[in-house]
């Protein structure tokens, strides 16, 4: 690969990076090719973007990024692939059940940044598979606050039944 050929990689990469609001460093070296396929496939499904990059080129993306992302420094090593997304659980979520589905071990998390937060390790996929995203919180918000009125309108069309039930016996007595 040329010296302009990298440039071109890292200008790429540091656009994704600066547009991403949720980054996942994995490994995903050791699946076949009909594997690699079906996660490659599963990402394009859910709205993540997969790109494989050499650790020095993602590097110096990062270090050209309008974010400090220098935390991630310690998950480059070994293969990586990056996992760009709008929502901070989903990644996460198709990492498990990809596994799972597979019976298999990878891709491993190797960091992610996600929600302001760095998470450095596969031991943190429970934890990022837990994370809410915006649109969840927001959902329940709305259904914890829409639970009182709820139980108001509830509570007058039972008394209303009830009442109406009343003033029918009566009127046949």
């Amino acid at each position: 690969m040329t010296r302009e050929e990298k440039n071109q990689v890292i200008d790429l990469l540091t656009k994704k990076i600066n547009n991403a609001t949720h980054i996942y460093v994995t490994n995903s070296l050791g699946l076949n090719a009909g594997q690699t396929v079906k996660l490659r496939k599963e990402c394009y499904n859910n709205d993540i973007e997969l790109v494989v990059a050499k650790n020095t080129l993602l590097k110096k993306a990062i270090e050209k990024s309008d974010k400090d992302l220098s935390e991630l420094f310690e998950a480059l090593s070994g293969s990586s692939s990056v996992m760009f997304s709008e929502v901070g659980n989903k990644p996460a979520k198709l990492i498990q059940d990809f596994r799972k589905k597979n019976n298999l071990e990878k891709p491993i998390l190797k960091g992610a940044y996600v929600e302001e937060g760095f998470y450095i390790g596969d031991n943190y996929l429970e934890t990022l598979v837990s994370i809410k995203s915006k649109e969840e919180l927001i959902a329940d918000l709305i259904g914890m606050l829409q639970s009182p009125i709820m139980n108001v309108v509830s509570a007058l069309q039972t008394g209303g039944n009830t009442l109406t039930g009343i003033l029918k016996t009566l009127e046949e007595r």
